[in-house]
């Protein structure tokens, strides 16, 4: 049995352990070993790419025979989440060495931590484990929040700590329930019996998985469950905001895993339970989310709110259900997380240029380098949607994707709006960042190269994503099949047919 799924959750944790014993060593020391675990991610998340190309793999922890022990399962779309977190990360952690790391003594271990669980989520097999593997990525992220303290920092994280403690509470209630009622947490043998459930047990068990989307949608920040995101996430250093830019996608992760798998077309009773929940909730986050950037008076809650309306976005086309709309999801979830990362990033090296006095306050300041300029247009016209970058071409697909009727109305004017929404709070953030000038003050810092390159990274995912769309449009393709497919998920991870029979 090949050890290779299992790898990234033990490198992160090796590493995360390793630089809390050496965490009084020099801070230049733990930035390359950080790094070095990081960048290793890159050619691990190829690997498992090229490996679920192939077909789902399933790693049994201590050989134990599924549903009876703990495994991971890779299949197309966890080695493809795996993939968007480890540029996502590295990227991040680039930027993080040049400085922001030096707030506080445990950065590296808890940026290692977060990344144990944010993969640990996406490859988990079991419920209960992701439910572990949330707990693990959210302590990490109170403490990455709060790193560098300040009382903004302290207030945000106070309240995002709190609405997280009680989705954990209303999770593990869940998950009780679900082993109560069907005596398993294995993702695939709880398919087998959600679709073999009979009427006195299934309120019960519907009960539990409408908690279960209240939590997830928690943690994609889906109205109304989605104020914390901007106060936090502006609050955040540039680094630790741009890794919390794939958080919102592991609810988004757990919706597609759960919703499809468990509680999908074969669930029987409950089939398709959260799908007419989604539709209304997806358009109101988007459009409040749309809202919100128009009043946004910093550029960091403006990118927040940017995140809400990607989610918003990503959840209509998970309601939509259909293979062309998970498609568009997928290839959408790719480019709104890489952008509005590098916005993350950016709205920090503009911070640092303004100084401290203006910092991403949407007022005149400092004349910027052109290049900041530059940068600036590049995002804002791919995290709005237009051509000919990777939002437009994800936008696309979806609306092509919805159809015909009263939804796809619905779904183009709400799109639309929101596009442009953020397009019109985007041309008005850059034209008071680098048009208007208070010509008292002066640039406060150069620019950092390093710092650039993080941005840049990011920044040419949206390019790139146009660029390799034949061939990633056909890995997306079958992620897609792959997803509406549980049957093949469940006899890959038990060796059984869906309707309980043995192969």
């Amino acid at each position: 049995m090949s050890h290779l799924p299992v790898l990234p959750i033990l490198l992160p944790m090796f590493m995360g352990a390793l630089l809390l014993l050496i965490a009084r060593t020099r801070l230049r020391m733990k930035r390359n070993l950080s790094l070095l675990a990081t960048l290793l991610q890159v050619p691990l998340a190829m690997l498992l790419m090229l490996s679920a190309s192939e077909g789902i793999s399933v790693y049994a922890l201590g050989d134990w025979r599924p549903p009876f022990g703990i495994v991971l399962v890779v299949d197309r779309l966890a080695a493809l989440m795996l993939m968007v977190t480890a540029v996502l990360a590295l990227a991040a952690v680039l930027y993080a060495r040049r400085g922001d790391d030096a707030l506080g003594r445990n950065f590296h271990a808890l940026f290692q931590f977060q990344l144990m669980g944010i993969n640990g989520a996406f490859l988990t097999g079991d419920l209960f484990n992701l439910f572990v593997f949330f707990e693990i990525l959210l302590i990490s992220s109170y403490a990455l929040l709060l790193h560098g303290a300040g009382p903004g920092r302290l207030r945000a994280g106070l309240h995002y700590v709190l609405l997280n403690l009680a989705g954990s509470a209303l999770f593990l209630i869940a998950v009780g329930t679900l082993y109560g009622v069907l005596g398993t947490l294995n993702m695939a043998d709880l398919a087998l019996r959600v679709a073999a459930l009979d009427g006195a047990d299934a309120p019960l068990v519907g009960a539990a998985g409408m908690l279960l989307l209240v939590v997830f949608a928690l943690k994609a920040a889906v109205f109304p469950l989605y104020f914390w995101l901007p106060r936090a996430y502006a609050a955040a250093t540039p680094p630790v905001a741009a890794l919390f830019a794939i958080m919102t996608k592991v609810g988004v992760y757990a919706i597609l895993r759960v919703y499809l798998l468990i509680f999908g077309e074969n669930a029987g009773l409950l089939a398709n339970m959260a799908l007419d929940w989604l539709w209304p909730l997806a358009l109101l986050t988007l459009v409040l989310g749309a809202i919100g950037t128009l009043a946004a008076s910093t550029l960091n809650v403006l990118i927040a709110y940017l995140v809400v309306v990607s989610v918003g976005t990503l959840l209509a086309g998970i309601a939509i259900g259909t293979e062309d709309a998970l498609v568009a999801v997928l290839y959408y979830l790719i480019h709104s997380t890489w952008i509005s990362a590098a916005l993350f990033l950016l709205a920090g090296l503009l911070a640092r240029a303004r100084g401290p006095r203006h910092s991403t306050r949407l007022i005149a300041g400092p004349p910027l380098p052109l290049l900041l300029g530059a940068l600036f247009f590049v995002a804002g016209i791919s995290i709005a949607g237009l051509p000919p970058l990777s939002g437009f071409i994800g936008k696309l697909m979806l609306l092509q994707a919805a159809g015909g009727g009263s939804s796809a109305a619905w779904l183009f004017a709400v799109v639309l709006t929101g596009g442009f929404c953020a397009l019109l709070a985007l041309s008005r953030a850059g034209s008071t960042l680098f048009w208007r000038r208070d010509e008292t003050t002066t640039v406060a810092e150069p620019l950092d190269r390093v710092r650039l390159l993080a941005v840049l990274m990011l920044l040419l995912g949206s390019p790139l994503l146009v660029l390799v769309a034949a061939p990633l449009l056909e890995y997306l393709q079958a992620t897609a099949q792959q997803l509406l497919d549980p049957a093949g998920y469940v006899r890959q991870v038990l060796g059984t047919r869906l309707d309980g029979g043995d192969l």
